[in-house]
């Protein structure tokens, strides 16, 4: 029987499981996302879903070069790398051009893939397919499907593990915008924390040398510039720890024009 078994039993089957997996996935995209989980959890899944022997998945860094992620097997991970390595096979072929690489028999590829085919065959494997993990015309890596027999995929079959390939990426891409979005709000309430400082501060200088809050906010800043400080660091001495700067704090200085 082949490996990678058809028809519109199996196309009803596998409808099913994809919606498991659709629920399983939208469970992991919580704020303790774990990206190797979340893409083991794609690799084995997908594995499961085509009936396949095994999968595997590469994602670009951010200088566009793909690396290993995952793979439901160790042997798969090998051959991954060893595609890596030698810059040839069906994942790299799948990037570069963004669109998948399908029922291909790993006998007949040795003309194509020279260097990985033989590898691929040596390790037990006979068919392959390789599905571009995108976003409109973002291709962020590819997902590889191995199997230990030749066998077809059906159209259909290709669009359900394709529409696994997307909600995977999609994931990523929101893991990447959630991160962004962190990072903009800690530098906000960074930005937030050292206002409510130099606003204390403020407070601290004015009491000290009897002036207004406005003429101890120009002292503290051009004292910082003076002194090439970072205004919310004299700040924050000012009001923790003033013997810092004790010039500043010190006598009764003339406040900035």
């Amino acid at each position: 029987m082949p490996v990678f078994a058809c028809g519109r039993d199996r196309t009803m089957i596998a409808v099913e499981q994809l919606a498991e997996v659709f629920v399983e996935i939208a469970d992991t995209l919580v704020d303790d996302f774990d990206v190797i989980e979340f893409l083991q959890l794609v690799t084995s899944r997908s594995a499961s879903i085509c009936n396949a022997s095994s999968a595997g998945l590469l994602l670009a860094d951010a200088h566009g070069q793909l690396q290993f992620m995952a793979a439901s097997q160790e042997s798969v991970k090998l051959l991954e790398l060893f595609q890596l390595q030698n810059a040839e096979g069906p994942c790299l072929d799948c990037f570069h051009t963004g669109t998948a690489v399908v029922n291909t028999d790993l006998d007949d590829a040795i003309e194509r893939w020279p260097v990985f085919a033989p590898r691929a065959v040596s390790a037990g494997f006979r068919s392959v397919h390789a599905f571009p993990l995108r976003h409109r015309k973002d291709v962020i890596g590819a997902l590889n499907l191995f199997g230990t027999e030749t066998g077809q995929l059906e159209s259909h079959d290709v669009r359900i593990i394709q529409a696994l390939a997307d909600v995977a990426t999609i994931g990523l891409m929101q893991e990447r915008v959630i991160q962004d979005q962190k990072i903009v709000t800690e530098q906000l309430q960074g930005a937030l924390n050292s206002r409510i400082t130099i606003e204390q501060a403020k407070g601290a200088l004015a009491r000290s040398h009897g002036i207004s809050v406005d003429a101890a906010f120009e002292l503290m800043r051009d004292y910082a510039r003076r002194n090439h400080h970072h205004l919310s660091d004299v700040a924050l001495a000012v009001v923790s720890d003033p013997a810092v700067h004790p010039e500043l704090l010190s006598g009764r200085p003339t406040p900035p024009v």
